[in-house]
């Protein structure tokens, strides 16, 4: 049964494809006002519509959320719609993988301003325009990458890594606000953007290292960010809960 988040208004990032777009639709359909950004104005406003064509309430927000202003006033619009924020899911993230001789510093600054600095601007966000008799809820997307050795992923992976840090710290600074900070940390998940970084080939030997042996479906996903916001989770802060298919566990 999936929780009930019936008045709960949610701001994500990055939900024009993939994971957030499995997110937010989830959401909606658990209750909740969604608020849907994405930097693809088209995909954006194509989840929205598919989200009320489903029975569920969202508004799109197109924008780039890597510099602070531009988040804030994505936040704010959805504030004056919404009344107020009772969460936000930090989902937006540039996948590039290589090898560390060709990473270059505009695509280290890109990542970083996406994958690192907007979940900080998330934060600010949320603080902005909850009610603070009600407290709030942030979400964050970490990846088993930020505690394994995965080779040709160093941008990435330390992005993760750092984002697993934020998580905590803004666990225990946030907590007496009545803010709960946890992350989600997805296993593999052949989505669209993923798929053209591994050809099928990779996708098969990593569904053999798995202990649950299958790769990670999006709902599993969205089902473990539902549960994060849920009443059922009001005592669980600071969590990097890991929905890998024991990949994390098994080392």
């Amino acid at each position: 049964m999936s929780p009930d988040l019936s008045g709960q208004t949610i701001l994500i990032t990055g939900a024009g494809r993939g994971l957030g777009k499995a997110v937010a639709k989830h959401l909606a359909r658990c209750g909740a006002l969604m608020g849907v950004n994405d930097i693809d104005a088209a995909a954006c406003q194509a989840t929205a519509q598919e989200i009320e064509a489903d029975g569920g309430r969202a508004h799109a927000y197109p924008g780039d959320v890597a510099g602070r202003d531009a988040f804030m006033a994505t936040a704010d619009a959805f504030a004056a719609d919404a009344g107020r924020i009772d969460a936000v899911i930090n989902n937006a993230m540039i996948l590039r993988y290589g090898p560390i001789e060709g990473v270059e510093e505009a695509l280290v600054d890109a990542m970083f301003d996406v994958g690192l600095k907007a979940p900080l601007w998330g934060a600010q966000a949320l603080l902005k325009h909850m009610d603070p008799e009600r407290g709030g809820s942030i979400i964050n997307m970490a990846s088993p990458v930020a505690r394994r050795g995965y080779p040709n992923t160093v941008v990435y992976s330390t992005v993760k890594g750092g984002i697993v840090t934020m998580t905590k710290v803004l666990a225990a600074e946030l907590g007496p606000r009545k803010v709960r900070v946890n992350a989600v940390s997805p296993g593999s998940v052949p989505t669209p953007g993923a798929l053209g970084l591994n050809d099928p080939a990779e996708y098969e030997r990593r569904a053999r290292t798995i202990p649950l042996r299958r790769l990670g479906h999006e709902d599993d996903n969205a089902s473990a960010v539902a549960f994060l916001l849920s009443p059922e989770a009001s005592f669980i802060t600071g969590e990097i809960l890991n929905v890998d298919g024991g990949i994390s566990a098994a080392g």
